[in-house]
């Protein structure tokens, strides 16, 4: 069945601007509030230098440009399904399973607002190939590493709510045995615990 969306009728960005108007870290008491779209482009960033890290360091030939991209749309679904905390969403391997199926579906929905001319370029970013698994393993990463940076962020804000969460995320870190992850954390991650003065 074809289409019906034209060139100029598309809704799929004025959707994607909405990701400002999901906060995350919904069960958690915030000093400050963090929207999806800030987070996106955060991981986006991460998930670029990451891939930077490990075809200047380790010899790889990942597409940065590729993973930053990924990083932005990776969490644009939940435009669709809202923010889902943690707990809920890992509590067991079905839980996990429907979220999942969830997500998938959410973001045939959004691809759906795409015009013709742009569908498959954006269903590339949205579900990447196989051959591109190292890619989403580092983008997954660049997710853990904002909401460890968050945080970081948080206990510098005087807030202990996400102390936990930050023992736990690094752990999460550690065990995803990522060379780029350790190499960026031993160059940069010490500044995330500075002042501003202290940076300059």
């Amino acid at each position: 069945m074809e289409r019906e969306y034209k060139e100029y009728d598309s809704p799929f960005f004025a959707m994607m601007s909405r990701m400002k108007y999901i906060n995350r870290w919904a069960l958690m008491r915030n000093s400050y509030p963090e929207n999806i779209s800030e987070h996106s482009l955060e991981v986006g960033m991460l998930a670029h230098v990451l891939a930077l890290i490990g075809n200047c360091k380790f010899g790889k030939n990942l597409n940065a440009e590729k993973a930053a991209l990924i990083g932005m749309y990776h969490d644009c679904t939940e435009i669709i399904t809202g923010d889902m905390p943690t707990p809920i969403k890992y509590y067991n391997r079905d839980t996990k399973e429907a979220y999942k199926n969830v997500e998938k579906q959410a973001a045939k929905e959004l691809l759906s607002m795409l015009p013709d001319y742009l569908y498959k370029e954006y269903e590339r970013i949205f579900f990447p190939s196989e051959e591109e698994a190292y890619l989403e393993k580092i983008v997954k990463a660049a997710d853990r590493l904002s909401a460890y940076i968050k945080c970081i962020e948080e206990e510098k804000a005087g807030n202990r709510e996400f102390s936990s969460a930050k023992a736990a995320t690094y752990t999460k870190l550690v065990e995803m045995d990522l060379p780029e992850v350790r190499e960026f954390l031993r160059d940069f991650g010490e500044s995330y615990k500075k002042t501003l003065d202290e940076l300059k």
